[in-house]
């Protein structure tokens, strides 16, 4: 499972901002359940890396939220409450948004959680380098899929974080008519129609948007997050799950 502890950047001199993403976040994901933890934070359980994606792209556009992902099991059976959740997720989670802090540009981590593994911190080990190697220890199971996952969620949200409020007005039409999918030619059309501007303008937009960029990188934020997810199962004794075609 993925579990999101989202906490509010700067908040002893901002408004709450909680409310208004609850409300956000309900339309986005109708099935997730997402509440105020403490504070000015908020936490939620997700069932698939297509929705953990989508939620944790969503938080980042405005540039107010810490968002920490962490991967692997949760206690069961899951409370209605998430503030009443346990298990390695949840402490992966914690761990997340708190590196999350330290991130720079794009305030995002990812940490896989798994019983009885000590927690490292997928950034103090680099992505791709080999297990056992020169002496370096084995990574714990899911590290290195949360470590890649990161890295392309950071990458993805750097091109969330640098649209302007003109080009995010075209994306939101877009997303509308197509639910999500890349836009076509009639797609493009439509949202045109709806924003009252021309086809050519909703094209401009979109280019350099970077749309169909983030749109193509997204698949392989999910399989990492999938395949993270899986490495911690299968460490706990679970069953290892892969991407379907309903997660995306």
């Amino acid at each position: 499972m993925y579990v999101l502890t989202i906490d509010q950047r700067g908040s002893s001199t901002d408004v709450d901002r909680v409310p208004g993403l609850l409300a956000a976040l309900a339309r986005l994901v109708p099935g997730a359940t997402f509440e105020r933890s403490v504070g000015d934070e908020l936490q939620g359980v997700l069932q698939s890396p297509a929705e953990a994606v989508d939620t944790a792209l969503h938080v980042l556009r405005d540039g107010h939220w810490y968002v920490g992902i962490g991967v692997g099991a949760v206690d069961q059976p899951l409370p209605a409450s998430p503030r009443e959740g346990s298990g390695p997720a949840f402490v992966a989670a914690r761990l997340a948004v708190e590196r999350a802090k330290a991130a720079g540009h794009v305030p995002l981590a990812v940490e896989a959680g798994t019983a009885g593994t000590p927690r490292r911190g997928a950034a103090s080990r680099p992505a791709g380098s080999r297990d056992g190697a020169a002496g370096t220890p084995a990574a714990p199971p899911g590290e290195r899929e949360a470590a890649n996952a990161e890295a392309v969620l950071r990458l993805i949200g750097r091109l969330v974080q640098d649209r302007t409020a003109a080009q995010w007005k075209v994306v939101d039409a877009l997303r509308d008519v197509r639910d999500g999918r890349a836009g076509t030619h009639g797609s493009q059309k439509a949202a045109a129609a709806a924003l009252g501007i021309t086809e050519q303008s909703v094209s401009r937009a979109l280019l350099r948007s970077r749309w169909q960029e983030e749109w193509a990188a997204r698949p392989a934020a999910e399989m990492l997050l999938a395949l993270a997810d899986g490495q911690t199962a299968g460490a706990d004794g679970h069953a290892a799950r892969t991407p379907s075609e309903g997660d995306r």
